[in-house]
């Protein structure tokens, strides 16, 4: 049997990020450009297809040799037009036709997806999903993405916003405002820039003894890593922000368990370097408030493809198109 092989390409707000994948989900290469949006959607796009390039020339094969292409952006966009539709990352980027640019640059059958719900499907296909047959998976860093897999297939939804987890809401009584302008989102609580926040306010409260005040004092500003620092340490602040931010995790997990009782849970990004004890807390909660049965039978596991997962995910997505 020939052996087939596909590129998937992450664009980033900073960076691109593109691979050679083969049909086990192996990357044979790893390339990565600056985005440099501010010149503009027409370099863009002429950045995407030299990153693509790129990854072919790194993994040693022909633009021949490729089979299909899927490329993965952030943003609003229309999924089945291929468009992005005006990415606050990407600006002044807008109505952008990426996937009808990428296909007649290459003639290859080329996918289009959302970043979020590639990487779901990264991690599904060859990360820590494999084998199973349905995946929840959030991204926790500066803001919370998601992406939701079932049956070996991404759930777009309708208007391509399906997955949209970090907008779930988890508190409406006296609720945080997000960085989308909306009131309550899980975003609002258990981001980086979330966990900053809340750690920022505790530290302005009285008698709010912490190593913190220590680290703030020398650096000028915290960061999530700061936090957890302090709470592997034994700082009882921050141990209460920790706490607080695996119950936000675990009431979204919960909510998704209940809605489509996936096989996984899977959590990503930068946050997860706080490693398994963060994920003890959180499985900890998870099965304090979901049913029994779910909470019993469904993984809680933390993503096994670091930043790889976008651009394997998008892979993905193009080898779906010739499957």
């Amino acid at each position: 049997m020939t052996a087939r092989y596909f590129v998937g390409l992450d664009v980033g707000g900073t960076a691109m990020k593109a691979g050679v994948v083969d049909d086990a989900g192996v990357p044979l290469s790893s390339v990565s450009l600056p985005t440099e949006a501010s010149r503009g959607q027409e370099r863009g796009l002429d950045r995407m297809c030299e990153t693509i390039r790129e990854a072919v020339h790194a993994a040693k094969r022909r633009l021949d040799d490729i089979d299909a292409i899927g490329v993965a952006t952030p943003g609003l966009m229309d999924i089945a037009a291929g468009l992005i539709i005006d990415p606050p990352n990407l600006r002044p980027w807008k109505n952008v036709p990426v996937r009808r640019h990428v296909s007649a640059v290459f003639g290859k059958p080329t996918a289009f997806q959302n970043d979020a719900n590639a990487a779901a499907l990264g991690e599904f296909w060859a990360g820590a999903g494999k084998g199973v047959s349905s995946l929840v998976f959030f991204t926790l860093g500066t803001g919370v993405g998601g992406g939701i897999v079932l049956d070996g297939k991404v759930l777009e939804g309708r208007n391509s916003h399906g997955g949209e987890l970090g907008h779930m809401k988890i508190e409406m009584t006296q609720p945080r405002r997000c960085g989308c302008g909306r009131l309550g989102c899980l975003e609002a609580y258990a981001s980086a820039t979330a966990v900053v926040k809340r750690t920022y306010e505790a530290l302005n409260q009285p008698e709010s003894g912490s190593s913190l005040h220590g680290v703030l004092k020398t650096t000028g500003e915290l960061t999530a890593r700061d936090v957890f620092t302090a709470w592997m340490g034994g700082d009882s602040l921050a141990s209460q922000i920790v706490e607080d931010t695996a119950i936000y995790l675990a009431i979204g997990a919960m909510n998704v368990m209940h809605t489509i009782d996936p096989d996984m849970i899977v959590f990503g990004g930068g946050m997860t370097a706080a490693g398994e004890p963060f994920l003890h807390r959180i499985r900890h909660h998870v099965n304090e408030l979901a049913f029994s049965i779910p909470a019993e039978r469904t993984s809680v596991r933390f993503a096994q493809l670091g930043t790889d997962a976008g651009f394997i995910g998008a892979a993905a997505c193009g080898r779906q198109l010739v499957s």
